[in-house]
Parts: structure tokens; sequence; C-alpha cells
């Protein structure tokens, strides 16, 4: 069931969206790379390349209580057609990974990847980094493709 009139998601009064990681990536992301129907399909798919952060929580929101997360689907920009980086500029800035992934599993199994990533104002090496926290998760290769993002 998609709930979106005029591209908003309209949901019931007292509606939460508060999913766990492992739901995240076993329910949503799974049956989205797979083309399987989401019982209820609140999570917009947005071209993040296109997108400044933002932009993303009037975009993404889903109801009209105030949220701090906001979750999309997004395919991966390869930032050369042959290569492997990815492309995640805008045109204000860009997405810097940090850290180390962080292993995502479901009971003993490993299903995904959480990747956190900060945005910065400006080009690369010289951006000027904001509070802008985007966390990127993926499957693991052992599971279906292509690669989407969300949260």
């Amino acid at each position: 069931m998609n709930l979106s009139i005029n591209g908003q998601s309209q949901v019931p009064p007292g509606f939460r969206f508060h999913p766990t990681e492992e739901e995240l990536l076993h329910y949503y992301l799974r049956k989205k790379v797979a083309y399987e129907k989401i019982d209820l399909d609140v999570i917009r798919e947005v071209d993040l390349n296109k997108l400044e952060p933002w932009d993303i929580q009037e975009k993404c929101r889903i109801g009209s209580t105030p949220q701090n997360d906001w979750y999309f689907f997004s395919h991966k920009d390869k930032k050369y057609p042959t290569g492997t980086r990815t492309n995640r500029a805008t045109a204000a800035g860009f997405w810097k990974a940090t850290g180390r992934d962080k292993i995502i599993y479901s009971g003993c199994r490993r299903i995904g990847l959480r990747k956190t990533l900060v945005f910065y104002k400006g080009r690369a090496p010289h951006g000027l980094k904001s509070d802008w926290i985007m966390h990127e998760y993926r499957l693991d290769d052992n599971n279906q493709e292509p690669n989407m993002s969300g949260k």
C-alpha cells in the first residue's frame, strides 16, 4: 500500500516509523532491491546527488509530526563510468565517509553494513564540515543487488 498524496507520505495520526537496522535491511531494503511489494510503502526514492541535506527533510517526511530521522532509497552513483568509486557530491557540497562500516546482524547471520557519512559544504578537500549525518545501509554481498541507501 503506497500512502502518498502529491509526493507527501500520508499516514494515520499517531503513526511513527522507527524501524530497527535489522528491519531496514531485512524487510525494506531486501524487498526494494528484489522488486517485492512492501506492505506500507512510506520510504521515498530520491536522487541523492540532486538533493541537498536540508531539502531531504521536506521530501522524505512521513506524516506531519516533527522528525529527526528521514528515510529514503537512493541508487549509488558511480564517480566514473567504469570505476568502483561512489559519487557523493551535490551542488552545494559532498558526503564523506567516516569511521568503519558497522556490520548488521539478524540473529547470528550477517545481513548487511551501515556506513556513516558527514556532509561537507564546498568542494573536497577543503569543504566545511556540517552537522548533517547520514547512515547508508547496504545488503551483504550474498544478499540482493543493486545497492540502495537509506536513512
